[in-house]
């Protein structure tokens, strides 16, 4: 895995500007930032707990169990309490098995048969259902039709679903992200889920606005993710 190094003084600055960016637009409702990690090593982790972060998000199994497996083998990393792990990304069935004991939240949880894989591994898992709010066919999640089937399907099983997860359209276009994370937000009440994770570094504010509790931030805190292609899955 390429990794770029971090300077956790430049995270703790990132950090604190975010949050009081986010006490400036949520008007005293709670909004959590969940510091997405993708891209960097172990030591984002370290700088984004040093930080006072609670939560952190990852897309990619194979580079999460890697990086989680360094912090613990590490004598330097091993006393840090590990933030709140999220899973983030569109995630194979046959991988939900090398996360369970890493990921205390699954956010990506967008078809039956991942649910049904989670009820095997993992009873009980914490959850977000992903809506395709903006009906883009190259992005993740089930068609807003089949929210409400979903999450029933999910309390049936026995999940606890916390809320619903969305991610805003490709084109930076503000009415059309407006529009999607509205959505996201009015099926969530609809279905009597509290929690909204939607919102990046570049469309934080829409989706405060529009109702967000969690935001999923990377290059703000970290910066830019040097090397893509060479992540591992």
């Amino acid at each position: 895995m390429s990794a770029a190094t971090v300077d956790p003084n430049s995270v703790a600055d990132s950090v604190a500007l975010i949050r009081q960016r986010i006490a400036d637009l949520a008007g005293g409702r709670t909004v959590h930032l969940i510091a997405v990690t993708k891209g960097f090593g172990a030591d984002a982790i370290s700088a984004a707990s040093a930080a006072g972060c609670t939560m952190i998000g990852e897309n990619f199994a194979q580079e999460l169990v890697t990086k989680i497996a360094e912090m613990t083998d590490s004598p330097t990393t091993s006393a840090i309490v590990l933030p709140e792990v999220h899973f983030i990304g569109q995630l194979q069935t046959n991988k939900v098995r090398k996360l369970v004991g890493v990921v205390e939240v699954w956010q990506s949880v967008d078809r039956v048969s991942l649910v049904d894989e989670l009820v095997s591994r993992v009873p009980g898992a914490r959850v977000f259902v992903q809506v395709n709010a903006t009906r883009e066919a190259d992005k993740g999640g089930c068609s807003p039709e089949q929210v409400a089937g979903l999450v029933e399907r999910c309390r049936a099983a026995e999940l606890r679903v916390q809320g619903l997860m969305a991610v805003g359209p490709t084109s930076p276009d503000a009415e059309r992200t407006s529009t999607a994370f509205a959505l996201t937000r009015r099926l969530a009440d609809d279905n009597g889920l509290a929690d909204c994770s939607m919102g990046m570094t570049d469309d934080m504010e829409i989706a405060i606005e529009q109702g967000a509790t969690h935001v999923r931030i990377g290059r703000a805190v970290f910066g830019g993710r040097p090397h893509p292609r060479a992540r591992i899955r």
